[in-house]
């Protein structure tokens, strides 16, 4: 060691308890700053997409037949609608079409998430992975296929087509919804059942589905709202008549926007949005005690 460094003053006590403290990082600074930037663009993204649902809300209740002036509260374009003959024909058809659709759906989609839930051979590893394809498929290459299948059984479009199509391609679905649910099941319930007498069937039908009821219940609740709101596979597998609501719609549009179309799109989405929330609500009310599924959330 040197001698300089041994001549080294040390600070004395004084001098330490001069020295100025770390300067503390204040509160809601750096990290906990908020990010106006990012809050900005969520405010232009939310007012983007739903501007224009806004408008068409407020303007089918417009005196006047415009889209661009609005001059008063009216339901007259909502009497158009419901005094319309063809509207109410295709209003028809597309709650007969979204509930048969949902019904075998979902008793097709029950048995297929118990198959591919008990299944015990490589065959079930598969097919779960077939029933994925569905859901990522673009729906146009669905409706094109679905559209060369029937001409090639030489069927026409037509109301049994658009049923048999919608309900295809909602069975992968509500497999998916309710392989999950069937998952979570204890199959001991099912062997204790058994063991007391049931058959297999009974075990089914008395323990098992009763489980299942909340996530059933949603599934369908689910399928109803996308069929009776679908267009592009309704437009590629409908005939001319009965056409559903939405290709009705469509088929309106290409001649001008008429007012009645805004009271039609309005009913339309109250009443999808009353049976979104019905669908997350029943697992919530019926299916407490570990019996529920939350259908958006897991």
């Amino acid at each position: 060691m040197s001698t300089s460094t041994l001549a080294t003053p040390l600070p004395s006590a004084p001098d330490l308890c001069d020295a100025a403290p770390p300067r503390r990082r204040r509160k809601g600074s750096g990290m906990n700053r908020k990010p106006r930037f990012a809050i900005t663009i969520t405010a232009v993204f939310f007012i983007l997409l739903y501007l224009p649902i806004f408008a068409v809300v407020l303007f089918s209740f417009n005196t006047k037949k415009s889209l661009t002036v609005f001059e008063g509260w009216s339901l007259r374009w909502y009497e158009a609608f419901f005094h319309d003959s063809e509207l109410t024909k295709s209003l028809q058809t597309s709650l007969v079409v979204a509930a048969v659709a949902m019904v075998g759906s979902v008793a097709i989609g029950v048995l297929l998430a118990f198959g591919l839930v008990r299944a015990r051979s490589r065959l079930g590893g598969v097919a779960n992975l077939i029933m994925l394809i569905p859901l990522v498929t673009p729906e146009i290459v669905t409706g094109v296929a679905s559209l060369m299948l029937f001409r090639g059984v030489n069927l026409q479009p037509s109301l049994t087509t658009l049923i048999l199509a919608q309900t295809t391609f909602s069975i992968s679905y509500v497999t998916v919804i309710l392989r999950a649910r069937v998952a979570e099941l204890n199959p001991e319930v099912e062997e204790a059942a058994m063991d007391l007498g049931a058959n297999r069937f009974q075990a089914l039908r008395l323990v098992t589905l009763p489980a299942m009821g909340p996530a059933v219940l949603s599934a369908a609740i689910l399928i109803f709202t996308m069929v009776f709101d679908d267009f592009v596979l309704a437009f590629f597998t409908s005939g001319v008549d009965p056409q559903p609501l939405s290709v009705r719609i469509y088929s309106a549009i290409r001649f001008g926007i008429q007012p009645s179309i805004n009271a039609i799109g309005t009913l339309m989405l109250v009443g999808s949005l009353l049976l979104i929330a019905l669908a997350l609500l029943v697992p919530r009310l019926f299916g407490r005690h570990g019996t529920s599924l939350d259908l958006f959330g897991g």
